[in-house]
């Protein structure tokens, strides 16, 4: 039987590897729900393709507007040509018509690939609907992780008590989509986490590497937008320049692998072909290499337990040359130390620092903001919060007010710092 998966993000960058990998294992895989922010001209036409019945667009500015009616017409033809051809097709619009979409009946498996704090309820509302989460979507460990996670190991048991669980290994309820921690996934299969004397998370280093504060004063979007190994949208790839992506993933560490912050550190890898290890008490350490393409990492996280054809060409050991490693560099690189002061602290704490960046990282891409000021709004935003008392996460209420607070409060820090 083909796993039947919804995407959410289907244009992205992940979104769009995500299909490449369905379209090389149609026999495997069936896509049966897409959705996407705002770009409903090419969700047209990846319905199409696909022969998809259900789709959605997020943002609620779509309501009405003409250039839905394609995408209307695709999920109609499709339905109609569909095995079960009494089933219309459907198509909504806003954040509530991309929920729906996890909660769909025939899906298996739900490949979260939003950008922001916005994907974490498709990820809570996935797990409570009793279905797999391909993670991509950063944010929803960062901010709700002490929510996700109880929620994922229900879902785990569920599987395990109705025999759809693997016989061994993990039960697969929240698979990773990062390279990162798919990596340290497949690292700690068929062994004791509790021998793991440290998760060695890599980072490419970005884009500066080496620089000094100084150099880094008058940096322009289009220089942090040059990541030297991985194709990533603008906000990703930001955050990987600063080394808040980094900082984001020890925190998704901590969550994903109940592993405390005294055992996860970061090196800097520049060739990008060690994907993570795992260090084990007796010294050994575990490493996962390979192709840097997100494509592996996103076919493990829909095929586990099973292992399929390659989607890309295999890294050539001959070829790759020498391997580098070094230590981050957070003194000039300070949005990597923030996050983790922030997951160490934990509570509402890592909401409060994700949106400030959200909204920092958008300001410097909008030239309304520098590059040094994301850090520097990041951490005056998380002052502000310890200030007022960090509470213990609760509920996706409490997180989605408190993340409102925490941009208005970094909005206002960047217009006071302008100029």
């Amino acid at each position: 039987m083909r796993k039947r998966i919804v995407v959410l993000g289907s244009t992205g960058s992940i979104g769009t590897q995500t299909l490449d990998v369905a379209r090389q294992h149609a026999d495997k895989l069936e896509v049966v729900g897409l959705a996407v922010n705002s770009n409903v001209e090419a969700l047209a036409v990846q319905v199409r393709e696909f022969g998809v019945r259900h789709a959605a667009a997020g943002d609620i500015r779509l309501a009405g507007d003409a250039r839905c009616d394609q995408v209307v017409q695709a999920v109609n033809a499709c339905g109609r040509h569909g095995e079960e051809a009494a089933q219309a097709g459907t198509f909504g619009v806003g954040p509530e018509a991309v929920l729906d979409l996890v909660r769909l009946p025939e899906a298996d498996v739900v490949v979260n690939a939003l950008v922001g704090e916005a994907g974490l309820r498709a990820s809570y509302e996935t797990l409570a609907a009793g279905k797999v989460l391909a993670l991509a979507n950063k944010e929803s460990l960062v901010v709700g992780g002490d929510l996700i996670m109880p929620l994922a190991a229900k879902v785990d048991a569920q599987r395990r008590a109705a025999g759809t669980a693997p016989k061994v290994g993990p039960a697969g309820a929240l698979m990773p989509i990062d390279s990162e921690h798919g990596a340290i996934y497949q690292c700690l299969l068929g062994e004791d986490a509790r021998e793991v004397s440290r998760l060695w998370v890599t980072a490419s280093g970005g884009p500066f590497r080496g620089r000094t504060r100084a150099e880094l004063e008058d940096i322009t979007p289009a220089q942090a937008l040059a990541h030297p190994t991985w194709n990533m949208g603008a906000k990703i790839s930001i955050d990987s320049s600063t080394l808040m992506n980094k900082g984001l993933e020890v925190i998704e560490a901590h969550h994903l692998f109940a592993m405390p912050y005294d055992k996860i550190e970061v090196v800097v890898q520049p060739q990008s072909a060690i994907h993570s290890m795992v260090e084990y008490a007796d010294g050994s350490v575990k490493a996962h290499l390979g192709t840097t393409d997100m494509r592996i990492p996103i076919q493990f996280a829909l095929s586990y337990p099973d292992r399929w054809d390659a989607p890309v060409k295999p890294l050539d050991f001959r070829t790759l040359g020498s391997l580098e490693f070094a230590a981050p560099d957070t003194d000039t690189f300070r949005c990597l130390a923030l996050a983790r002061a922030a997951g160490e602290r934990g509570g509402t704490l890592p909401c409060v620092m994700n949106a400030a960046n959200e909204v920092a990282v958008a300001a410097f891409l909008a030239e309304e903001g520098s590059y040094l000021g994301i850090a520097a709004c990041v951490e005056a935003t998380m002052d502000a919060h310890v200030a007022e008392g960090v509470q213990v996460v609760e509920s996706l209420d409490q997180l989605e007010s408190l993340d409102a607070w925490a941009r208005a409060t970094a909005r206002r820090w960047i217009g006071e710092h302008r100029g």
